[in-house]
């Protein structure tokens, strides 16, 4: 027999290299020392830098290197290439010039929060697995449900009055409506007899397009997929009658009236649909109605807003965004349902392995059961921190201030004659347009004046097509936004017609 060969000491074979340590204790403080300096020189920076940046697609590609770096590099070399490479290319929301879309909001305290959050790295599918991390979800969700005087039947199921309700922190409104689709159509299946091609949908034209994405991803047919027609009349909220006659026409035909979104502050004219009404049209009819507030929600911590969710204790779930106007760092949506176990059927998993002592008992909120993978971040955590660290009143202000700058554009848009406002502003969003002759002009004369405005890097707005006519959004909302950077873009925005118009 041959000998065997001696082993290597991997020492020796790595020339003595030191153990790869990636959390290592002086490499963390190092390293966030610097991510927070990075942090705080950004946002003192974030004004002064364009709002879209000025890069051509697959820039970074060029500049970082197509293949993955084989060997170490000093930290200081990511920071730098950060500096240099992935900032230039940022549109930058955070930017107090940001008009464009919804805010996305953030805050001290989040930040923090989520910092903290990633650093645990905890994985909460079961209360066993991350106690604390499901009881902050479940504590925080609660004390958002009292700001918002959302009725105890959607509070959760813990402490001494045990209701039905429950609530989770999903990653944005598309998972919401996902969810809530999938318990509304077992409901329905199981309810009908009907197969899933049998089933209906119903959302006004104004209602966000990734409701319906949502819908073919929880199998429901396009061809049942009906889009209700909004008018000025009702300020592009849905007319109950139009509702009822579509379920109506639907039932006759043999289909299955399944699910009614309704919206609370829609994306292109902040509509809002009268959700007590949609309520009692979908009830003759078993249907779910789910309430979509991701934007306007926020609004309704304070008590001059809370009417618009008037009728929600009708309602089978209601979801909300944080992320975009109260101060907390995405990921957070919030969702509510009125009946957890009807949610918790078409999506629990019961693997051995997951199997405990606490989840067994009924005592505690398994909260892989209501969304739809199964691991989940500490998103609490960031709620959490924002609501205990700014207190009801400033969540308060913060959303009245906003809403007040946006009061103030809208008057400097009346006051000159050649803009117009196209519907009546709610909350933060002014939809605005210039005047012209022919509607196609107008559109085209619209479409240009945007463009010129976002070229310049000193503001960035979006459009949406609203009665059929191009019109221009004015959100109002970042986290650094003060009325200088209202009044500062007013004057880009007059100043850029002046031009176009010699």
């Amino acid at each position: 027999m041959g000998s065997i060969p001696a082993r290597s000491n991997p020492a020796t074979a790595f020339g003595e290299l030191p153990p790869f340590q990636p959390l290592n204790d002086d490499d963390i403080r190092s390293y966030l020392h610097k991510a927070v300096d990075f942090v705080s020189d950004y946002y003192k920076s974030v004004e002064s830098m364009p709002v879209l940046p000025s890069v051509k697609p697959g820039y970074l590609r060029d500049e970082l290197g197509a293949s993955p770096p084989v060997h170490p590099a000093p930290f200081d070399v990511a920071m730098k290439e950060l500096r240099a490479s992935v900032v230039p290319g940022i549109t930058h929301w955070a930017s107090p010039n940001f008009f464009a879309f919804f805010p996305a909001t953030n805050s001290a305290a989040a930040v923090a929060g989520d910092l903290i959050a990633s650093a645990m790295n905890t994985v909460g599918f079961t209360w066993q697995a991350a106690p604390a991390a499901t009881e902050m979800e479940v504590l925080v969700l609660d004390w958002l449900a009292q700001l918002l005087h959302l009725p105890r039947s959607f509070m959760n199921r813990t402490g001494a009055s045990r209701g039905t309700g429950g609530s989770v922190i999903l990653g944005t409104t598309s998972e919401a409506m996902l969810v809530t689709l999938a318990a509304a159509r077992d409901i329905a299946m199981r309810r009908s007899g009907a197969g899933i091609s049998s089933l209906a949908v119903y959302a006004s034209d104004q209602t966000h397009t990734t409701f319906f994405k949502a819908c073919r991803l929880a199998g429901f047919d396009p061809a049942n997929f009906r889009s209700i027609p909004t008018r000025p009349e009702t300020d592009y909220g849905v007319d109950p009658l139009k509702l009822l006659a579509a379920m109506q026409a639907d039932a006759m035909a043999g289909l299955v009236p399944t699910y009614v979104c309704a919206t609370v502050g829609t994306t292109s004219s902040n509509a809002v649909d009268p959700i007590g009404d949609v309520a009692k049209v979908a009830a003759m009819f078993n249907a779910w109605v789910h309430v979509d507030a991701a934007y306007a929600g926020s609004a309704c911590i304070c008590p001059e807003f809370r009417h618009h969710l008037n009728g929600i204790e009708r309602v089978d779930s209601i979801s909300m965004s944080p992320h975009k106007w109260l101060l907390t760092c995405l990921d957070c949506t919030c969702l509510y349902v009125r009946d957890a176990d009807r949610l918790s059927q078409s999506l629990e998993t019961d693997p051995e392995y997951l199997k405990n002592e606490a989840s067994v008992s009924g005592d505690v909120t398994d909260l892989k059961d209501m969304q739809v993978g199964v691991g989940r971040r500490f998103r609490g955590l960031k709620l959490w921190m924002v609501m205990r660290t700014y207190g009801t009143a400033n969540l308060q202000e913060h959303i009245r201030r906003d809403v007040a700058m946006a009061k103030m554009f809208e008057d400097l848009v009346h006051a000159d004659d050649r803009f117009e406002i196209i519907v009546p502003r709610n909350f933060a969003l002014v939809c605005f347009r210039i005047k012209a002759t022919g509607v196609q002009a107008a559109d085209e004369v619209n479409r240009l004046l945007m463009a010129n405005v976002n070229k310049t890097g000193k503001a960035y707005l979006t459009h949406t097509v609203v009665g059929g006519r191009l019109v221009l959004r004015f959100a109002v909302g970042s986290s650094l936004q003060e009325e200088r950077h209202i009044l500062s873009a007013w004057e880009l925005i007059r100043k850029t017609v002046s031009e176009m118009m010699k």
